[in-house]
């Protein structure tokens, strides 16, 4: 299953990204920005386990199916080992479903990674860390971007897992900005 479709001729077919990414330049520095071929959290685990722990997760729901309140859910402070046993808990559910974004962390780094509503990440903070873990991952320098009509999937199969994630921590609230609204 997939987050993104994209338009055909006649209808719509699954999205995944190639294994690329590229360094962008920003007003004050750069950030990552990669694809995630199927959907899978390997590159999510492989950024934010580049970066020194404790880890805050930030859950953007900004598109809830029942399961909870839109909003800005973070995580206590993470250990590796429990940001590793939430994402293999939920990886179907990350790599699948398309009703948030999640943010991850470092202070100690000063590094964040963003795993979006596209199956795209965004990773500001030690770029060349970065950057050696998406090599040793087999990503190649490419365009990661969006630019095609395409749709979004919330799928009713993962809203059992997307209630069990809001249960999973005491979660810090609150409520979206402007940016994270659909």
């Amino acid at each position: 299953m997939y987050k993104l479709s994209y338009a055909v001729a006649d209808g719509w077919a699954p999205h995944s990204h190639a294994a690329v990414y590229s360094v962008v330049p920003l007003e004050h520095g750069e950030r990552i920005v990669a694809g995630i071929p199927n959907g899978e959290s390997a590159a999510f685990v492989g950024l934010v386990s580049s970066l020194e722990p404790p880890y805050f997760l930030l859950y953007v729901l900004h598109t809830p199916r029942g399961e909870g309140e839109s909003g800005r859910y973070q995580s206590p402070a993470l250990s590796q080992e429990e940001f590793l046993g939430f994402v293999c808990r939920f990886s179907s559910y990350l790599s699948s479903d398309a009703r948030f974004d999640i943010w991850a962390h470092s202070a100690a780094d000063r590094g964040t990674v963003v795993w979006d509503r596209h199956s795209q990440l965004f990773a500001y903070g030690p770029i060349a860390k970065y950057c050696s873990a998406l090599d040793e991952l087999g990503f190649a320098h490419g365009d990661a971007t969006i630019s095609f009509p395409h749709q979004h999937h919330y799928r009713k199969e993962f809203d059992d897992d997307a209630k069990e994630l809001l249960e999973n921590w005491p979660w810090t609230y609150s409520p979206l900005r402007p940016e994270d609204e659909q």
